[in-house]
């Protein structure tokens, strides 16, 4: 596999779009029409275009499309105005304190410490499915107004941004691409059905969005790109 279709298979997976239409018709209709040089230029064009279109510059490409953008279990809205949150918002379903062994167990993923960080001031665990596992696992900082939210991200969507242009950023933790939202942005709890909890939206600080051995992470805090990063690299 090439370079080109390993990174457009990647994008794909970020992407959600609408049901395909029913073209049977108007394709049959074109297949009855003469083939037309301009086509096969046209496609070398479209080529070209994705080339460069596709890393280095893949930012390009996420804000073209910044209102369908999923990445590591996060879904990411833009909007000229976010609704802000009302009143003080709800706890994820069933969240609990846990010492970090208890935690450990109660969840399907290793919990990574960062260690540039040190051992969390608290753990949280939420949402438990019947049999008690849990889907979220939070580490507190600075009287929690730092935390890493980690959660299986083989499952559908956990949390929902909403975020004013230009939105997100690429970058990469580790080699692997992640994203960064540098600015405070309503964030909300997305239910194991895929229904958005607005009782949880809360004004969330800037956050780094990355993904690691199917395992997806949410640092949040006062930070900056650059400390963000250094966390990231450093859990283990």
């Amino acid at each position: 596999m090439g370079d080109l279709e390993r990174e457009l298979r990647d994008l794909s997976a970020w992407l959600e779009t609408p049901e395909p239409p029913d073209v049977t018709a108007r394709v049959r209709v074109r297949l009855d029409r003469p083939v037309r040089r301009w086509r096969p230029l046209a496609a070398a064009a479209l080529v070209a275009l994705l080339v460069a279109l596709v890393p280095p510059t893949r930012a390009a490409v996420a804000d073209a499309v910044a209102g369908l953008l999923r990445f590591a279990g996060v879904g990411i809205a833009t909007s000229s105005a976010p609704t802000p949150p009302a009143g003080t918002p709800s706890p994820l379903p069933a969240q609990r304190s846990a010492a970090l062994d208890e935690a450990q167990r109660a969840v399907r993923f290793p919990i990574r410490l960062p260690a540039s960080l040190g051992p969390p001031e608290q753990v949280l665990v939420a949402d438990p499915d019947p049999s008690g596992v849990c889907r979220v696992a939070t580490l507190l900082y600075d009287g929690g107004a730092l935390r890493v939210d980690a959660f299986d991200g083989r499952l559908n969507l956990a949390f929902h941004k909403e975020v004013t242009p230009p939105g997100a950023e690429w970058t990469q933790v580790d080699g692997d691409f992640a994203i960064w939202v540098d600015r405070p942005h309503v964030l909300s709890y997305v239910d194991r059905a895929g229904a958005v909890r607005e009782e949880t939206a809360r004004l969330a600080a800037s956050t780094l969005i990355w993904q690691d051995a199917h395992v997806s992470y949410r640092l949040e805090g006062a930070l900056s790109k650059a400390e963000a990063l250094e966390i990231a690299r450093s859990l283990r």
